[in-house]
């Protein structure tokens, strides 16, 4: 498959995941913590019990790393190529009634997101990115063939004047607010999960900064769409973001509309 058809193979998984994370919603006294701390519900199982079945049958070959897998200390021997995938992004978000939530699913070559699928049950919105992006309004558990809408995304231009900015909604951490303050910002939007991406993606939004902890499987399907969009994913130090890091711990990161940005806030 080429980097589209990945994409919408990604996408399609996503979807039919959706549809299996919604019914458990009227469920959530299954809530319980991980080892680390953070909540696990029945749907983020029962998502990626799916996912990992799915990409099986037509990814045999690319090993997965999959969230609770890992938590559950199920270890994978990668190589250069290889999925990343988080069966429920946004768990906190799920368990309190937003809608912020979203499955996501993207594929690593060579230390770098070649494909990439974000897909917001609630939301029917589905986000995709190989060569090119696209957002689709999709509902859970249909084709992509019966999304109501698809058009092409991009991120937008270099902006003149202040930033539009977008933060977590329920992860905020001292040093991403002191990075947030050294800039000129005309607006920002707090928002969950992985949606974050997208709203750079779509440009709605000039960067998404994260230097709080996160795990390369909450980062991965973002960063592909953001640079199937025309955007950047750097690292804390304004560098190229690469995968596959001790125990998958992405470390901090700064998803940017355009690259150009970089001299901007790095300065």
């Amino acid at each position: 498959m080429d980097r589209d058809a990945l994409a919408e193979l990604f996408g399609q998984i996503a979807v039919h995941a959706g549809a299996i994370i919604l019914p458990h919603r009227d469920r959530l006294d299954q809530t319980r913590d991980k080892a680390d701390g953070s909540p696990v519900t029945d749907a983020d199982e029962a998502s990626e019990r799916y996912i990992l079945d799915a990409l099986r049958e037509y990814l045999p070959e690319v090993p997965v790393i999959a969230e609770e897998e890992q938590a559950a200390g199920i270890g994978r021997s990668i190589g250069e190529r290889f999925i990343l995938v988080d069966p429920l992004d946004g768990t906190r978000e799920f368990i309190r009634g937003r809608a912020e939530f979203a499955v996501n699913i993207g594929l690593i070559e060579g230390g770098l997101p070649i494909a990439g699928a974000i897909y917001a049950p609630l939301l029917s919105k589905l986000w995709i990115g190989g060569t090119s992006a696209a957002v689709l309004t999709v509902e859970p558990g249909a084709s992509l063939d019966a999304a109501i809408d698809r058009r092409r995304i991009f991120t937008r231009k270099l902006p003149e004047g202040p930033l539009t900015v977008v933060a977590s909604r329920s992860h905020p951490d001292r040093i991403t607010g002191e990075f947030i303050d050294r800039l000129s910002v005309e607006e920002r939007i707090s928002a969950g999960s992985s949606l974050k991406f997208c709203l750079v993606a779509e440009g709605r939004a000039d960067l998404y900064p994260r230097f709080g902890p996160t795990m390369e499987w909450d980062v991965a399907a973002g960063h592909a769409i953001i640079a199937a969009a025309g955007g950047v994913v750097l690292d804390g130090e304004g560098r190229p973001f690469r995968y596959r890091k001790e125990q998958f711990r992405s470390g901090p990161f700064v998803a940017l509309g355009q690259s150009e940005l970089a001299d901007l806030i790095f300065r």
